[in-house]
């Protein structure tokens, strides 16, 4: 008994002496990039794709969104035009980025026109949408982000989200129409009918519409077909496990699984509607935390891979991770060259493996096809189908 009297006596003015221990911070998490090998990337990019169709005087803007139609219809967003100086500076070659314009940041050059535009494999102009040049005009920001197409749709509609104006839009297929619009023009809110800053959208094959809002809002919201309100997840912005900042890009995968890029916070989350955590969601569970990125920008998720753009101080790459999060693999996008890259900000595979990337900052989409004697793991599989679901 005088024993143990004597070690808490000791252990006692141990902690006199010492002073009460202070909570700390977590150590930040080991950053991806050093986790595993970087190699070069598994394509060629194509020299001069697409072809230029701006007036004199103007160059792409930020393009910020790709979706695939088919093999010989891709569908580009982007954030208008770059007005060029004049005189025009020496080496520009054909886009803004060449005469070191930052599409994003340099907004005295943006004109809000030619945002949609349609090419096909070759990179001839097919299309060009200004009929709704109009729905992105007469905001403070820097525009729309995204576009997409359910692969669960028979008619194809076009999606696009409009970050500025805080709606997003369903066209038909040809562009002809405009089908449906959610949200309202330059009101931001955060009910069941209004967006903060929207960034993207995705599909699930019994048709609800998953909305990543977004920029200043912390949730995902799901509507059903119809873009009626179904419920949300996420909650005010926070860095907590289900909680978001920056909801940048989000994908549906195998089993029912939600990716989530969670910009700022520098991680994926993944979620599913199987486990119950009456905690967080009566029907969303979060699952996984993938965390070390730097900015994580966009996501394709196959049968066993997940695929996502990242951009940081070593510059932009696309990173291979399994289903489990484990990263396999990173391909450092050039930082140098006529085909340099400063993000990939959003990118789509066509059904030959043939990747399109679209560079916000540079000002350009550039299409990137596999190398003869690429390895296979290397490459960018087709986005995630459930096949017993489309039509």
């Amino acid at each position: 008994m005088r024993k143990l009297i004597l070690v808490l006596s000791v252990v006692m003015a141990a902690g006199v002496v010492t002073g009460p221990v202070s909570l700390q911070e977590p150590p930040p998490p080991p950053r991806l990039r050093d986790l595993a090998p970087t190699v070069p990337i598994a394509y060629d990019i194509t020299s001069g794709w697409p072809q230029a169709f701006a007036d004199d005087g103007y160059a792409w803007g930020g393009n910020s969104g790709v979706a695939i139609d088919n093999d010989d219809r891709i569908i580009v967003l982007q954030r208008g035009e770059t007005q060029l100086p004049d005189p025009l500076p020496s080496g520009f070659q054909g886009w803004a980025g060449s005469i070191d314009i930052n599409t994003l940041r340099a907004t005295e050059y943006k004109v809000i026109q030619n945002v949609i535009y349609v090419v096909n494999g070759d990179g001839e102009v097919l299309e060009v949408w200004d009929q709704w040049d109009h729905l992105f005009q007469g905001g403070e920001g820097p525009g729309p982000h995204r576009v997409r197409i359910s692969p669960y749709d028979p008619e194809r509609r076009v999606w696009v989200i409009d970050e500025t104006q805080h709606q997003f839009f369903v066209f038909s297929n040809d562009g002809s129409e405009l089908l449906h619009t959610f949200g309202e023009k330059g009101v931001p809110g955060n009910d069941e009918t209004h967006l903060d800053g929207p960034q993207d959208v995705a599909f699930t094959p019994d048709g609800r519409v998953f909305v990543a809002d977004g920029f200043n809002n912390g949730r995902v919201m799901i509507l059903d077909g119809d873009l009626n309100y179904i419920t949300e997840f996420g909650g005010e912005k926070g860095s907590g496990r289900g909680r978001f900042d920056v909801v940048h890009s989000i994908a549906i995968g195998p089993d029912g699984r939600i990716f989530v890029a969670d910009r700022n916070n520098r991680r994926v989350q993944v979620f599913n509607e199987s486990t119950r955590s009456t905690w967080y969601h009566p029907n969303i569970s979060p699952i996984g935390t993938w965390s070390g990125f730097d900015l994580p920008l966009d996501i394709i998720v196959n049968q066993y891979d997940v695929w996502v753009t990242d951009v940081g101080q070593d510059g932009a790459a696309i990173m291979k991770f399994d289903l489990n999060g484990n990263i396999q693999t990173i391909q450092q996008l050039p930082r140098e060259g006529d085909g340099r890259y400063t993000e990939m900000h959003s990118f789509a595979v066509d059904s030959n493996g043939v990747l399109y990337g679209a560079d916000n900052q540079q000002g350009r989409i550039q299409k990137l096809v596999p190398k003869s004697d690429a390895d296979p793991t290397l490459l960018v599989k087709s986005a995630w189908v459930d096949e017993s679901a489309v039509p």
